[in-house]
């Protein structure tokens, strides 16, 4: 049987649970490189990509800017180069065993379809997609082609979050009542310039907009945002390029502001936890009133959920909103996290460190056992579940709701309205103009399904 056939169906049956998982990893070599590609190099996030896959063979590279791919390609020699992911795909596609996708967030679901409808298994950055139905569209191309998926919300593999949800898991909180999550990161809030400036040589500004409407190019879209950048580093030792590009994310047409950009990372957590599905009702809102252009800031989010365990009530901040209740936990100087909040204490939660929260039923608590397995790296999860068949933490069935949850947030604050929402039906229930922004138009020439 030839290779790619062989993964293919190796993860098939493993899905599909024909077949033991573990005999059909030890009928597949594990030593055998697989064939990657990368849609997206640049910046911070291509390069941990580039890292994260440099033990496989990365046959194949995409970037729309040649002043980042040229150097990357003259690292890697033997990939192939492109500045088209739709010519990647279409020339590589039956040599492809995966491919990472690093682009701006209106490119996910595009060239994730396009990869996965021709069995190529996927990797792609948070949010999952633009859109609701652009999320449905992806967890459809998965499931269809049985393939093995993974969202990058590179914290979920840490054992910080592990050791978080075996706290929550113990029941030392009691029943949790509310979540609340904050982080200081600003994308939007302002227009665009309006100043015209030459498109540099290298970028083919075309091909970055995609399937986005047209518009004339302006550096703004690729900048950094300072102040993205000072919410998070008194507490995260992120380099400063992690900030250096990104200001895309500040443009509907483009991204989701600063929630689509952060809050996967921190509702991850409770969607763990908590075991939890689309939420029932969502509210957002601003002191910046919505405009069609630009993403808001400071956005305030309430969500219900119905759990097995009764309501739970969820909010998300971001920008200069905090939680009012921060200040009775001691937690008024921390500038991101998520706290779970119980009928016998809380729990902190950020990126690097958890801690408990005690009342007087809870002081004497000890943390419990470890159960839950390390993770042998994000991107080895998927990796290995390519030649495995086995599924990653965070495949696109779990993405899917996590980064639907934050996409319906921005429908609420783009509509000016709250509104309780059906999953089956992928619908509003009470706000028709809420509605619109769940699937989103596509340039002419970029039609994809």
């Amino acid at each position: 049987m030839k290779r790619r056939s062989f993964l293919q169906r190796t993860a098939a049956a493993a899905l599909l649970g024909s077949v033991p998982v573990p005999l059909l990893a030890a009928s597949k070599n594990p030593s055998e490189k697989l064939n990657i590609g990368l849609a997206g190099v640049g910046g911070m996030m291509g390069e941990f990509h580039l890292d994260g896959t440099k033990n496989e063979n990365q046959i194949a590279l995409c970037d729309v800017d040649e002043r980042i791919l040229d150097p990357v390609c003259a690292r890697l020699p033997n990939a192939k180069r492109f500045l088209d992911w739709r010519e990647m795909i279409d020339q590589l596609g039956n040599k492809l065993d995966g491919i990472v996708i690093t682009t701006p967030d209106h490119t996910h679901a595009p060239i994730a379809c396009t990869a996965m409808n021709k069995g190529i298994h996927c990797y792609c950055e948070k949010p999952l997609a633009h859109d609701v139905w652009q999320i449905r569209q992806m967890q459809k191309a998965a499931k269809e082609n049985h393939l093995i998926t993974q969202m990058g919300t590179q914290v979920h593999a840490s054992s910080n979050y592990r050791r978080a949800v075996e706290i929550i898991h113990s029941g030392i909180l009691g029943k949790i009542k509310d979540v609340q999550a904050w982080v200081g990161v600003v994308w939007g809030g302002k227009p665009a310039p309006r100043n015209k400036v030459d498109i540099p040589k290298g970028l083919h500004w075309d091909l970055w907009l995609g399937p986005a409407p047209v518009r004339s190019y302006h550096p703004c879209y690729l900048d950094g945002n300072p102040e993205s950048y000072d919410a998070l580093r008194s507490d995260i030792d992120v380099p400063k390029t992690c900030w250096l590009s990104g200001n895309w994310r500040s443009f509907w047409d483009f991204g989701s502001g600063g929630m689509g950009d952060m809050a996967c990372h921190l509702l991850d957590l409770a969607f763990w936890a908590l075991d939890l599905d689309y939420p029932k009702t969502i509210e957002t809102t601003s002191p910046i009133r919505p405009n069609s252009d630009f993403a808001g800031r400071d956005l305030t989010t309430h969500y219900l959920f119905d759990t097995k365990n009764g309501p739970l009530s969820m909010s998300w901040y971001d920008g200069n909103a905090r939680p009012k209740i921060l200040n009775q936990y001691g937690l008024d100087r921390r500038k991101y996290g998520i706290l779970f909040i119980g009928d016998t204490g809380a729990l902190y939660v950020n990126y690097t460190e958890h801690f408990l929260i005690p009342n007087s039923k809870s002081a004497k608590f000890q943390s419990p056992k470890e159960k839950i397995p390390e993770s042998p790296g994000h991107h080895a999860e998927w990796l290995t579940g390519i030649r495995s068949g086995k599924k990653t933490s965070c495949d696109f069935d779990y993405a899917g709701k996590l980064s639907e949850a934050v996409l319906l947030a921005l429908a609420s604050y783009r509509s000016g309205k709250n509104f309780d929402y059906d999953p089956n039906t992928m619908s509003v229930v009470n706000c028709p103009e809420a509605d619109s922004f769940l699937r989103q138009s596509c340039r002419k020439g970029w039609e994809w399904e």
